[in-house]
């Protein structure tokens, strides 16, 4: 039995790379797919159709079903867009996988040349505007849906030279703790994906020089997408699943156990908290 039979999927960047895997195995899975792509190169300029067609065509040689969207998703407009096109073809949305994004490298102290507001745009925004306009119309369809978002290691941990990367990536964890709280109440379930996978976008970063896709392709990452857009994680909400070739992990903010303070009428000085940091700072039992 297909795990998304008659569910209608928006996935967004799926012209290439884990997008792709993604629209392919969810179309495999029964599903209906609206694949999104703007088209455009590595760093976010030009845009062509070429490359949602292009899978559009793979999703129904294999026998799926499948509509080519090419409206950008930095824009409140083009995520309506792009939920509207679901509603239009499909008669509405079950679940949306925000995975369209943009790299560009540079050092932080270099003069910016707009490369930040390229890269939160495409990300951050990216996935605020898609969450927004699909989890109105689940609201409305009253039926429930996933929500599931892309961010990264980057975002989570920092990174050098991908200050932009990182701060779209971190936005995209906030915001799915936050959705996952406030939509829980309408069975909408939010969860995010933290994959580790050589694509077009990270191709050529120094950890990926020696090893290939048949070991951190996007083929590894699409099934735990499948998981958190199905049925399959049940009221799973807030998490974020980590994919790193065959290995797979959580990750969570966890805070430390703190210190406490004698009187709850004085507060701490700088001394203080230097002379208590390593007892503040302190995790687990």
């Amino acid at each position: 039995m297909t795990s998304l039979g008659g569910k209608v999927v928006v996935v967004t960047g799926a012209g290439g790379g884990i997008g792709r895997a993604e629209a392919l195995l969810f179309a495999r899975e029964g599903a209906r797919v609206v694949v999104n792509d703007l088209g455009c190169a590595r760093d976010g300029t030009g845009a062509s159709p070429d490359a949602a067609d292009a899978v559009v065509a793979e999703v129904r040689a294999a026998g799926g079903d499948a509509v080519a969207s090419y409206d950008t998703v930095a824009t409140a407009e083009g995520a309506r867009a792009i939920i509207d096109l679901a509603v239009r073809a499909y008669g509405g949305v079950d679940a949306v996988v925000n995975n369209a994004g943009v790299m560009r490298e540079r050092s932080f102290l270099r003069p910016d040349d707009g490369s930040y507001d390229v890269v939160f745009d495409a990300i951050a925004r990216g996935a605020f505007h898609v969450s927004q306009a699909a989890a109105r119309r689940m609201v409305d369809q009253r039926r429930g849906g996933r929500i599931v978002n892309t961010t990264a290691v980057a975002g989570l941990l920092g990174n050098v030279g991908q200050a932009a990367y990182a701060a779209a990536c971190a936005a995209v964890y906030g915001l799915t703790r936050a959705l996952a709280v406030e939509l829980k109440r309408h069975d909408v379930r939010v969860n995010a994906l933290c994959p580790v996978a050589r694509t077009r976008l990270t191709g050529d970063l120094p950890m990926f020089a020696a090893i290939g896709d048949d070991r951190l392709g996007p083929q590894f990452v699409a099934p735990a997408a499948l998981f958190l857009a199905s049925e399959r994680a049940g009221d799973l909400t807030g998490e974020v699943l980590a994919v790193a070739g065959n290995k797979l992990s959580t990750w969570r903010m966890v805070e430390s156990r703190g210190v406490i303070g004698d009187d709850p009428r004085v507060a701490w000085t700088a001394e203080d908290v230097a002379a208590r940091w390593v007892d503040l700072s302190r995790h687990g039992a």
